[in-house]
């Protein structure tokens, strides 16, 4: 049974439900109203500015019925109605996290013994079943990455890909980029070597979300891809010593690119990123392009560096890495602001081909959220 009462004042609504007491501001209530003068029906927005609504406004009288809030604001002697379940998902009146580096609800971290589990799925059915392409993108948005396998075996293959969840981020690179050995490349991820597990394009500010690889040759042998959980390396750091966290989260790190004529990229941003409330919301760790650091106060310097190396050697430790090969028509992406990617050294001979472009976030996170609405639809 659920109860509702209003404050003497008028300005704070509590509600008494079985999950517990919740309170509410008289004007967070009315700005986030949902009546067809407030919200569009047809996109969500809101038709007013908080200028509309009285800095006073108070509340008159609520009331519940059938698991709906009444709410009477006053002085516009306005009844607006609100679902009981809708205010109880979205109640402030809780505990806020403030722990430096707590993750989202819906992220889970991993190691090498993910490999058994890598989100992957067929490209076709993918591209075909609702269902299987609502797994799939569930399982990248938790995990930070998945795999396709039995793609077409064709030039900018990739592009197909994209096309299931966004739109390709075009970058001074082009709409995609080769991979492949190259003579005098501009970046080193045109050769032959190893690279060591990094996030891309750190010198861009925003980075590109999301990355694709996709393979359209591999004769050569070695060239196994790794990928790396950034945010649980980052986790890792803080458990054996929040120090080290700290000062990768609490300064900046600057990343610059220049290698191609007419280009010169910089950013500043934390290797670590916390949101304000402490969420751990990035990762940027790139060495090929990081500059001098210069943001670190003389008395820091030596603590941040001591924990930019030990970051890197639990990056390089084999137990957080899961490593595969990618076959011709097989693609993998990644989430670029969490999961590291890396190859092993591949032999001058055979062939090695894929190729490369970026995304965003963004786009993948509204095709899985509107997948998810209509799959609830359906099944009501």
């Amino acid at each position: 049974m659920s109860d509702v009462t209003i404050s003497e004042a008028g300005n704070i609504l509590v509600l008494a439900t079985d999950q517990g007491l919740f309170r509410f501001h008289a004007v967070w209530l009315r700005d986030n109203a949902w009546d067809e003068e407030t919200r569009s029906r047809t996109n969500g927005q809101r038709l007013i500015a908080l200028r509309d609504i009285d800095a006073n406004v108070t509340i008159s009288a609520a009331r519940i019925d059938d698991g709906t809030v009444s709410v009477t604001f006053a002085p516009e002697n306005k009844e607006i109605r609100y679902s009981l379940g809708w205010l109880i998902t979205n109640a402030y009146d809780r505990p806020q996290r403030t722990e430096k580096g707590w993750l989202a609800a819906n992220v889970e971290t991993w190691d090498a013994t993910l490999s058994d589990k890598i989100p992957s799925d067929d490209f076709g059915r993918v591209a075909t079943d609702q269902g299987a392409k609502h797994h799939w993108l569930s399982g990248v948005a938790r995990y930070g990455f998945g795999k396709l396998t039995n793609g077409p075996i064709e030039d900018q293959a990739l592009m197909r890909v994209v096309d299931l969840f966004g739109h390709v981020r075009e970058t001074n690179y082009g709409r995609h980029f080769e991979v492949r050995t190259e003579v005098n490349p501009t970046n080193l991820a045109y050769t032959g070597l190893g690279l060591q597990a990094h996030t891309d394009n750190p010198y861009r500010d925003p980075v590109p979300t999301v990355q694709v690889l996709y393979c359209l040759e591999s004769s050569a042998a070695g060239g196994e891809n790794m990928v790396v959980d950034g945010f649980w390396a980052a986790l890792r750091l803080k458990a054996e010593n929040p120090d080290w966290f700290g000062v990768l989260s609490r300064y900046c790190t600057r990343f610059e690119y220049a290698g191609d004529k007419g280009v010169v990229l910089r950013s500043r941003r934390p290797m670590l990123e916390l949101a304000p409330d402490g969420e751990l919301t990035a990762v940027r760790f790139n060495n090929r392009s990081a500059a001098a650091t210069t943001d670190v106060p003389f008395e820091d310097m030596a603590l941040y560096y001591e924990a930019y190396r030990r970051l890197g050697e639990i990056i390089d430790d084999p137990a957080m890495e899961v490593t595969f090969r990618l076959e011709p028509g097989e693609c993998f992406l990644v989430d670029n602001t969490r999961v590291l990617h890396a190859r092993k050294a591949y032999s001058g001979t055979g062939t090695r081909w894929l190729q490369g472009c970026y995304a965003d976030k963004d786009g993948l996170l509204s095709t899985l959220a509107s997948l998810q609405a209509t799959m609830h639809e359906a099944a009501e």
